[in-house]
């Protein structure tokens, strides 16, 4: 129900916001006595803006295991599934959360929470994250992950993009139709100016789009590094897996997940990278002198 509420509120506040800036700007006037109207295209911004962030969130669980490979662990079958399914439910129980569904999937090491409610997240663990770190070590990973799921970092994330889609279906359409009126002085109807203008500001607004929820990524780490010192009881855990990763081969995610892996490869430009350096993190979870 909070989630609802929480999506309602952020596609008004959108509108409003959106609202705000085109009436300071004196922009709804001139869009309105050039034949466009405003109340219509921001419907249109946020339907299409929020659509597909929030079908990706409700289909993530099923599209995580059908892209990674991923197995659920329904019933143990030795030891070693049993400690993580205990493992993963003794930090649920500390965040407050349902036991998550529990997977494994082949690969280097990583690890991803995914989901799109709080009580009915997936974890899941790759081979490479198993078989090369200590139980204590995988346990932090696991508290990490969980830290996302009991942050609701899946939900926050969407919503940002849909708020950056938002802006970036309703500015570039809003830019194409100056331009198609003012440079191309189209008179009546939509000329091929406002259609290839359209097409272009989307790219480059896409792109200043992803800088942000890039941003917005980067944050939400720290904040999980910490709740799984939190809920270990101390940091050295997830201190001692960063360094680990640090100098393992980074298990690549389907690009859709990365934002929610414990790790991703290094992105041509850091702007773009959905998780700090791991110097960083490691830093941040250091005491204060």
């Amino acid at each position: 129900m909070k989630r609802i509420v929480l999506f309602v509120l952020t596609n008004v506040g959108v509108m409003i916001v959106i609202s705000v800036i085109v009436r300071i700007f004196g922009l709804d006037q001139a869009l309105e006595a050039h034949g466009l109207n405003l109340g219509a295209l921001l419907a249109f911004s946020a339907v299409v803006g929020f659509s597909g962030a929030i079908i990706s969130l409700l289909m993530s669980k099923s599209m995580a295991k059908w892209s990674t490979g991923a197995r659920v662990i329904d019933t143990p079958r030795d030891e070693s599934q049993a400690w993580l399914l205990d493992t993963v439910r003794r930090l649920a129980d500390k965040a407050g959360i349902r036991m998550p569904q529990v997977a494994v999937y082949e690969g280097e090491a990583n690890a991803f929470a995914t989901g799109a409610f709080r009580n009915s997240a997936l974890v899941a663990v790759s081979s490479g994250l198993l078989s090369s770190m200590s139980r204590e070590e995988v346990e932090a990973v696991l508290g990490h992950e969980i830290a996302h799921v009991a942050n609701g970092d899946m939900v926050t994330l969407t919503l940002i993009q849909g708020v950056v889609n938002t802006f970036v279906v309703f500015l570039a359409r809003v830019v194409a139709f100056f331009v198609d009126k003012i440079v191309f002085r189209t008179e009546r109807g939509s000329g091929p100016g406002y259609f290839i203008t359209v097409l272009v500001c989307q790219i480059v607004f896409g792109v200043l789009a992803a800088i942000i929820v890039a941003w917005f990524s980067r944050r939400r780490e720290f904040r999980a590094d910490a709740g799984s010192a939190q809920y270990v009881g101390s940091p050295q855990p997830m201190m001692s897996a960063l360094a680990r990763l640090g100098g393992l081969p980074p298990g690549e995610l389907p690009k859709s997940l990365n934002g929610f892996g414990i790790t991703d490869k290094a992105s041509v430009a850091s702007l773009f990278a959905t998780h700090p350096p791991i110097e960083a993190r490691i830093r941040a979870l250091q005491p204060s002198p």
